[in-house]
Formats: C-alpha cells, sequence, structure tokens
C-alpha cells in the first residue's frame, strides 16, 4: 500500500517547485522529504521529478500522480473538516486568505454578501501577501483568496479565478488636509499623497493617471498594507485612495472626505479558489456578486 506521508511530502514538493521550500513549509528536514521521496520513487518503480539545473520538473509519472493526490489531499481535507464540524453537523467553514493589497472595508463589503446564506457559517480569515496565500490555498489551508489580480498560469497550480469586479477609485482627505483643495486635480501638485506600493497593482494605474495629468504631488508615505495606508490617511498624513463605494464609511469612521474621483483608475477584486469537486457554497455565492448592485454601495 502507498504510504499517505510519502505521498503527503511529493504533493508538497510539487506544489512548491524546490525539496528546500517544501521543507520550509512543512517544518522538516531536506533529508527527510528527500529520502521519503527516493522510497516512493522506488515503491512506484518511476522518477517522478527531473531535474533541471537547480529546479526540480515533474516528470510524465509525476503530473499524473499529481492530478491524483490532489484528489486525495482535497479529500483528505474533506473528511478532517467533516470530523471537526460540531455534533449538530451544521456548521460550515469558509477559510479565507485576504491580501493586504485590497482595502479591508470593500473586501468585508463582499464577504458579508457571500456568507448571507442559509445555516451556520463560520468565517474565517487571515492576511498576507499574494504569493504566501496563494501557496497556503494550493496545499488547502485555504478555500478562497481575495486578491486585486488574477492568479497566474502555471501548469502545477490547479486554481481558478474570478473577477468580482472593478470598483472606481477617487482621492480622500481629512478636514485639515481639505484646505486649499479647491481644483482638483491640479491642487495635487506638491500636495501630500500616500500611495500603495509598487507590487500593488492599483500603484500602477495610479502613477499612469498622474502621468496623464501632468500632476507631481510629494509621495510622502507607502504601504504594502492597504488598512495601515488608510490608518495614516485618517492621521492627516496624506491624501490617499480609495474606492468610491467606500465613500459613506470614510466619512463616518474616518472623517475623511473625496476630492475627486480618478478618471479610469479602478481597483480590481478577484477571487481565487482550487478546483474540488464539491464546491463550497459560500464560494459559490460570491462569485455570482455583481459588484455594480446597490447592495455594495
Amino acid at each position: 500500500m502507498l504510504n499517505y506521508k510519502h505521498l503527503h511530502y511529493f504533493w508538497v514538493v510539487a506544489k512548491e517547485g524546490s525539496i528546500t521550500r517544501a521543507a520550509e513549509r512543512l517544518g522538516v528536514a531536506v533529508q527527510t522529504i528527500s529520502g521519503q521521496l527516493s522510497l516512493l520513487e522506488r515503491q512506484l518503480g518511476k522518477a517522478l521529478f527531473i531535474a533541471q539545473g537547480r529546479r526540480l520538473v515533474l516528470s510524465e509519472t509525476g503530473r499524473m500522480a499529481l492530478r491524483y493526490t490532489d484528489q486525495i489531499f482535497q479529500l483528505g481535507e474533506q473528511l478532517e473538516e467533516a470530523i471537526a464540524q460540531d455534533d449538530s453537523g451544521q456548521i460550515l467553514r469558509l477559510r479565507v486568505g485576504i491580501s493586504d493589497s485590497i482595502p479591508k472595508l470593500l473586501a468585508y463589503r463582499l464577504l458579508s454578501q457571500a456568507t448571507a446564506i442559509p445555516g451556520d457559517l463560520r468565517l474565517i480569515c487571515l492576511e498576507g501577501s499574494f504569493d504566501n496565500l496563494l501557496a497556503d490555498l494550493a496545499l488547502h489551508r485555504l478555500d478562497l483568496v481575495l486578491t486585486d489580480r488574477a492568479a497566474p498560469a502555471t501548469g502545477n497550480l490547479k486554481v481558478f479565478s474570478t473577477h468580482l469586479g472593478e470598483f472606481a477609485t477617487g482621492l480622500f482627505a481629512t478636514p485639515r488636509l481639505l484646505q486649499g483643495q479647491t481644483d482638483f486635480p491640479r491642487s495635487l501638485n506638491d500636495a501630500p499623497l500616500l500611495l500603495p506600493t509598487r507590487h500593488n497593482a492599483l500603484r500602477v494605474r495610479i502613477d499612469r493617471w498622474l502621468d496623464e495629468q501632468g500632476l507631481s504631488p510629494r509621495i510622502v508615505g507607502e504601504f504594502q498594507d492597504s488598512a495601515l495606508l488608510t490608518t495614516f490617511g485618517r492621521g492627516s498624513l496624506g491624501i490617499f485612495p480609495a474606492p468610491l463605494i467606500l465613500r459613506e464609511q470614510l466619512a463616518n469612521e474616518y472623517d475623511a472626505q473625496m476630492l475627486g474621483e480618478m478618471q479610469g483608475v479602478a481597483e480590481q477584486i478577484h477571487a481565487i479558489s482550487t478546483e474540488r469537486k464539491i464546491r463550497h457554497p459560500a464560494i459559490e455565492a460570491l462569485c455570482q456578486i455583481d459588484a455594480t448592485s446597490p447592495s455594495l454601495t
């Protein structure tokens, strides 16, 4: 019989693309994984990986084995979840990874719509970088990732993306910074501006818009975490971007008013999930959300 642990090591190495990264993720020694892979290959009688320089590439047998192990560990995870459920068996769990690049208020708006399904749902939210969240999704530690870009098209990463929508974006400021901002957008010249870091897809669109408008603001802060950017904006460090649908909430909770819309600049939100035989009902609900619906505005 095949050893479940041997298969798991193979599966993680295939997802990570290297024994070293797989060892780091699993918290075991490189030699342990290498030895277990060798045992599995001897048992199967065929090589699962082919070395290409410092990289490991799946052999034809390895690609076939990955398709089966994807199903094995998806079912294994579902078994663990079923056993872990309360005695009533009524609680459904949704584990969501939220990219640090997307506005958390917007993530809340979307998830509150998706979780309004019949029955008891326990929402578990984690935050992280795009790459780390995709790795956790591939290892089935997450059911869904909300992010600002689609998943990359790679052979080993069995996930699919749903474009939830584009949300028009504007610039906001607290009353202290609103003084003198009477000729938008020209008043942005030399004005303090807070922006996402360049790893954020929205940053590219903002930079392009500033160039097209011929504007030269003073960039006083760059933030990887969108929530931290908004917090500094609330502290009047600088003018900051945010989706227009959050206008009322930003006014009530951050005392921030919109200066104007950045025409052509939009926050794009994607939902990335694994290919499962049994689709999660909350994920199905999320992927069917109309981003232009009044319920989101």
